[in-house]
């Protein structure tokens, strides 16, 4: 593949992967059933600040960005593109799709959701710009203290959850369904969307025996 054509790839893969996970995050919401852990966080501050998810997200964001100057994670293209347009593209679906009323739109908009949430997980990270903030706070906090990042991971997102929740965000069905089916949704997908002459084999994607550890965002 020429060198063109392979960043042009990249490219494409990393704001489509970053702009469907906003849109896929957005329809969670829409259903009503429970949201990833992040986004219950984000929710809750919304509810409480009167701003929108998605505004609250790039700025939750970029205040993680912060945590990792005393961690020494450096940044790429991925993950500052990751706070602003993760966040845009959520607002920007939410405006466009109204809430699912009724069992059967609800539980599609969920699914569908989840689905296409793993599909952006693919696209994004396979595309080797960077971790997004969050991510590179579980391998900083994994290089920082010697925890693994499966604990690393746990920890944070049960603190955000626990948080979001007490400040009004949506946990339910939907959170634990999301639990569940991400790692293996992302994994398929990270496999379907690599791109030939980048190196398959991340901390951020895969630290655990066999690759099974998936972080996201």
């Amino acid at each position: 593949m020429q060198r063109g054509t392979h960043l042009t790839r990249r490219l494409v893969q990393l704001y489509a992967g970053l702009t469907l996970y906003g849109a896929s995050s957005a329809l969670l919401l829409r259903s009503g059933l429970g949201l990833e852990p992040w986004n219950v966080l984000h929710q809750g501050l919304a509810e409480k600040s009167g701003l929108t998810i998605g505004v609250v997200s790039i700025i939750v964001g970029a205040l993680v960005l912060l945590l990792w100057i005393p961690l020494k994670q450096r940044p790429g293209l991925g993950t500052v593109s990751n706070v602003f347009v993760v966040g845009l593209a959520m607002d920007g679906t939410l405006a466009l799709v109204p809430d699912a009323e009724g069992w059967t739109l609800r539980v599609l908009a969920l699914f569908g959701g989840i689905i296409l949430n793993g599909v952006a997980t693919g696209l994004y990270i396979s595309a080797r710009f960077g971790p997004g903030p969050r991510d590179g706070l579980m391998t900083g906090l994994n290089q920082a203290t010697g925890w693994s990042i499966r604990l690393a991971r746990t920890c944070i997102e049960i603190a955000v959850v626990a948080t979001g929740f007490l400040l009004g965000g949506t946990v339910g069905i939907g959170t634990v369904a999301y639990a569940l089916a991400i790692g293996p949704l992302a994994q398929f997908f990270l496999r379907f969307f690599a791109i030939p002459g980048l190196e398959t084999g991340s901390r951020v994607v895969a630290a655990a025996p066999r690759r099974r550890a998936i972080l996201r965002r």
